[in-house]
């Protein structure tokens, strides 16, 4: 029996994060820039076969639960069939998906079908005009459109992930609890974060989520609870309601002693964590199991104990090289 997916502070590792593209369709004010982003050519993405050889090498080893990311996964042609080739993978236990949803309406039953289980989908904004603004261009319909056929199609839970913004959507957070009210949503606030080379700027986007907590409590009665596969979310249901709402502080009260995932990015790059510019190159070994297994034991060998995003809000010391990556080059 080959040695599990543990790091040098004893986190089991069972999730792996796979963007299978860095391309979108929209320009999220938090994720790239407007214009000028380089994209890798197509020869420079992993292939299908690539994918599914890294995570048959990865299933003996613990790897249980998958989330396909980007860019945005559903420019990723064939994506159905890539997610039934992993389905089908012994060990393979929970396929997830992110999305901005936007071409969601129109596979989400062929998405099921195929193996997929869930959806975090992004949604920033129930404000038409403001949507468009903060993704540059983005249709909130279409987005909508998206969560219902979702439902339709079976992929529970759903949740909807919410980066909240001083100044820009803050104002939002009481029509995103009634979501929760009546349909079994779950709403998932996140703080902002330094991805991307953002320097000093996203400074003044950032706050605290006690907003959320502050804001629930003049309306509602709330109690933590559960979710399945919560993940790093401190979640919560309003007294009597179908769904939840989540609290994910990755900068504030970070997450790092549980963390649990992995990350591989389009072009086959392994990430031990989000935040720092470590990452260890898997394309050259796939159809080698035992190469790949080491390299992925590698990086769990430089995975930090945790990242220094909070010193970085604070204009103090940090410890190491954060990523210069964009949020959509390396599967965020």
């Amino acid at each position: 029996m080959q040695a599990g997916l543990v790091d040098l502070f004893g986190r089991v590792h069972d999730y792996l994060r796979i963007s299978v593209t860095d391309r979108c369709n929209l320009r999220c004010v938090y994720c790239m820039p407007e214009e000028g982003m380089q994209f890798e050519p197509p020869d420079q993405i992993m292939t299908h076969d690539e994918i599914v050889s890294v995570v048959r090498a990865l299933a003996p080893l613990g790897i249980r639960k998958l989330r396909l990311t980007g860019g945005e996964p559903l420019v990723r042609k064939d994506l159905d069939e890539l997610i039934a080739r992993l389905s089908e993978i012994p060990g393979i236990e929970d396929i997830a998906m992110t999305t901005n949803g936007i071409y969601l309406a129109a596979c989400a039953d062929r998405l099921k079908a195929a193996g997929l289980t869930r959806v975090n989908i992004s949604l920033d904004s129930l404000q038409p005009e403001r949507f468009a603004r903060i993704t540059r261009g983005g249709k909130l319909k279409r987005v909508l459109d998206g969560v219902r056929a979702s439902q339709k199609a079976g992929l529970q839970p759903i949740k909807l992930n919410v980066v909240l913004m001083k100044g820009v959507n803050d104002d939002e957070v009481e029509d995103f609890l009634r979501l929760t009210l009546d349909e079994e949503i779950h709403v998932r606030f996140i703080e902002y974060m330094p991805i991307g080379g953002s320097g000093e700027a996203w400074k003044s986007g950032f706050m605290s989520l006690q907003q959320v907590l502050d804001t629930c409590e003049n309306s509602w009665n709330y109690t933590g609870c559960d979710v399945y596969s919560h993940g790093p979310a401190d979640s919560y249901r309003i007294d009597g309601a179908a769904g939840t709402f989540g609290l994910i502080h990755p900068v504030s009260s970070h997450f790092c002693g549980t963390c649990n995932r992995l990350r591989l990015t389009a072009d086959g790059n392994i990430k031990p964590c989000l935040y720092w510019s470590d990452e260890f190159n898997v394309r050259p070994h796939v159809g080698n199991d035992s190469a790949v297994q080491a390299i992925f034991l590698r990086a769990l060998g430089v995975k930090p104990e945790t990242h220094d995003m909070l010193n970085a809000l604070k204009g103090e010391e940090i410890r190491g090289v954060p990523s210069l990556r964009h949020m959509s080059q390396i599967g965020g």
